[in-house]
Formats: structure tokens, sequence, C-alpha cells
């Protein structure tokens, strides 16, 4: 996707670097246009460098002889149409004024009026001119019109003073931008299951088995499916993550307290999502005193524990399920084996040894494996990302179960 970046004349203007960075790390195309402002702040070369595209800063670019270049004249009208999100950031109370009062007098204006994709602004400035009447009709008018409005926070400003004003953090913007551009809610009236983190299988009262897994894909999964209209239980294993808006969550420990808690929500739920590294095996028993370190070998005798996906699918009836599968080689191979041998209608498969995927990354690279013989190789994003394509594909196979299942 292509989000279009407008920064303009506030301090703040050199927050929009690392913003550029943030949303690249979401696999957005970002181009920046600039006001002359802005560019008393920092230069276009900055903004060219970080994100490989054009930064636009006038309206009509003069050529070599000095002349207006005539493709430059209707600019704004190709970045208004290719464009999927405009986000100004910082956006100051002048910029907020034009946008409110319909004035076009340089490229980002003009491009404000020309375009149909959807608009979010992160306001930084004075705390007073935040405050001032003039600015909080500018910005309800722009909330009237759907525009997605950042608030500023609070703290001490760069004119000395301290109160709201302060460019909103760069997390927060981009997760404004996502939940804008993911606003769909494709999955309303839908209960989704997710499974997530590890498990922790005891071998005595301070010793247990369990793996890397962070929890991010599967809490990346629980959240976009929220943000797309669905009741979702997330049933997590211990990790030190907060729980997603409008998610019911559900704690666990070992694979028998997940299977136990799959199994009470999995009868309401119409798609189920198992992205939690459930231990493959457990102590046969739990040692009730701590071992002894000695100078002999230990042995310890393990058992498999139960396999939660293929329980479930025995029983999926009308039920879409999506299980993963972490892989160290054949990914391909071994997806395609379980996809067939859990019942799956989805897998999401990926390589943990590959650079920038795998546990506790922030990004992934996996390929998702479809019951229908589709497989959809995904380049590396961030597990928003990703959660976002997985659900994508959800809401594909539900519309082509929904239509081989229609009378003719």
């Amino acid at each position: 996707m292509r989000i279009t970046l407008g920064v303009t004349g506030g301090v703040a203007a050199y927050k929009a670097a690392e913003l550029v960075r943030l949303l690249q790390q979401d696999a957005f195309i970002v181009q920046v246009v600039m006001t002359r402002g802005a560019r008393e702040f920092i230069t276009p070369l900055t903004f060219a460098a970080l994100s490989g595209q054009k930064v636009i800063t006038d309206l009509f670019e003069k050529s070599s002889s000095g002349e207006a270049n005539l493709e430059s004249a209707i600019e704004h009208i190709a970045v208004a149409q290719r464009t999927d999100l405009l986000l100004v950031a910082p956006a100051t109370a002048d910029i907020l004024a034009k946008f409110a009062r319909g004035v076009a007098d340089d490229f980002l204006t003009t491009l404000y009026l020309a375009t149909t994709a959807p608009v979010v602004v992160a306001p930084a400035m004075n705390v007073n001119m935040w405050n001032h009447a003039a600015t909080q009709e500018n910005i309800q008018v722009l909330r009237a019109r759907g525009v997605k409005i950042v608030n500023p926070d609070e703290g001490y400003l760069a004119c000395g003073m301290t109160g709201a004003g302060r460019l909103a953090g760069q997390q927060e913007i981009v997760a404004a931008v996502r939940e804008t551009l993911y606003a769909q809610k494709d999955l309303c009236g839908q209960t989704v299951l997710v499974t997530a983190g590890p498990t922790c299988e005891d071998l005595d009262p301070v010793r247990y088995l369990t793996n890397r897994s962070s929890g991010k894909m599967g809490y990346a999964v629980a959240e976009a499916a929220a943000r797309r209209g669905a009741r979702v239980f997330l049933i997590s294993g211990p990790v030190s993550l907060e729980t997603p808006a409008g998610v019911e969550r559900i704690n666990i420990r070992t694979a028998e307290e997940m299977q136990r808690a799959v199994a009470q929500k999995f009868p309401g739920s119409s798609i189920a999502i198992f992205a939690a590294a459930v231990a493959d095996y457990r102590p046969t028993e739990m040692q009730p005193e701590k071992l002894k370190r000695n100078k002999e070998p230990l042995t310890i005798r393990l058992e498999p524990t139960p396999d939660i996906l293929a329980e479930a699918a025995r029983t999926k009836g009308d039920r879409l399920i999506v299980g993963f599968a972490a892989e160290t080689q054949n990914v391909a191979e071994n997806a395609r084996k379980k996809l067939a041998s859990k019942n799956a209608d989805l897998l999401v498969a990926n390589d943990v040894t590959a650079e920038g995927a795998g546990f506790d990354h922030d990004t992934n690279i996996v390929t998702l494996f479809s019951r229908d013989g589709r497989d959809l190789a995904l380049p590396k994003l961030s597990k928003s990302e990703v959660a976002q394509r997985i659900l994508d594909e959800v809401v594909r196979l539900r519309a082509l179960r929904n239509v081989q299942h229609s009378p003719v």
C-alpha cells in the first residue's frame, strides 16, 4: 500500500523521518510531500534518502530553463489517485485551517482536496494555539468530514510551555494509520478463537520445558480480527504482551490447560486460528522436589502433549481452521503435509531460521497454503501486516465456501 506523508512547518517535523521508517516496516511505500515551512526544519534530501521516493515540495516545479514543468501542474492529481492514505504529521494550525476551509494554495492542500483516500492528521503546535477556539472548530469540521485526528500529547513543548500540543508518539500515529486502512468490518458477526504464545511443561518446582515463542504473531492476529469486527477469544500462554483492545483473553500455562480452554471456547467459534507454539512433549511426571545436580547423566522420560489443532479439526463442522507451522527445512513440503493431516483450511508456514522471521521478531516471512490449492508467498512484513494478510485469506476462503454451498 502507498502512504503519502505530508510534513508541515513545525519543530516536530524532524520526527516525521522516524515515521517514514516505521511505516516502511509495515511494508508501506511512503512518498513525502513537504510544505515550504517544513523545509525550514528538515531537508527534502533526508526524506528522499529514507523513502527512496521523490519528495514533492512545490505545486509547480521549475525545469532547468526556469520554466514551469507541465507534468508538475497535474502531479497532485496523479498522487491523489495512487495514494491509499494521506497522513499529515506534524500538522500545524495553519494546515488544519486550510484543510477545513478548502484553501488550496500549495501541493499538500491541493492534494487534500483532490484525493478520495482516507486522511489521518496528527497536529502539533503551541498549547494555546491548540486550545484556541478557531483550531478546535477546524478540528471538529475535519472530524465531521471523516478525517482521523490523532490528538497531540501533553508535556513540555519546544516553546517552553507545558500542555497539550506535542506530536503524538510515532507508534500511536502508525496504529491510527493501520486502523484507518483496515477499518473494514468484514468479520462482523464472527467469533474468532486465537491461540498464542508458548506453553510451559513442568519438570520440577523450578524447571520447565518451553520454547522461544513471544506470542507476537498470535496477538497481532487477535488484534486485527477485533478491529475487523469479530468477537475474539485469545487463549494465551505466558507472554509479556498487553491484551489487544476489544479482545477477551484467557491465560493458560500448559498444553493441557490450553486444550481445556480451547475445548470450552471452540464450540462457540466460527473461525479458529491456532498460532500458539504448543510444546510437543512434556515430562512423564513432574518431580515433587527440585532435581539436584550430580555427576551422573540425567534421563528424563517425555510423553506427547495433546494435539490441540488436530482434535479441534476433527469436529470443526462449518468452522474455518487456520494452523501454523514453524519449520527449519523443507517448508513447503512439510506445510502441505500438515495442512492435509490436520484437516486445516489454511496453513501459515515459515522458516524460523530465516533472517527477520520466526520467534521474537517484529517481522515475519510466511507462505499461506490454502486447502483450495492456492499458495501465497509473502515478503518480509511486520507481524501486524502478516495478520491482516492471513485474515484477508480467511475472508476469501469463507466467501468461496459460501458460494460453493449456496443453492444453484
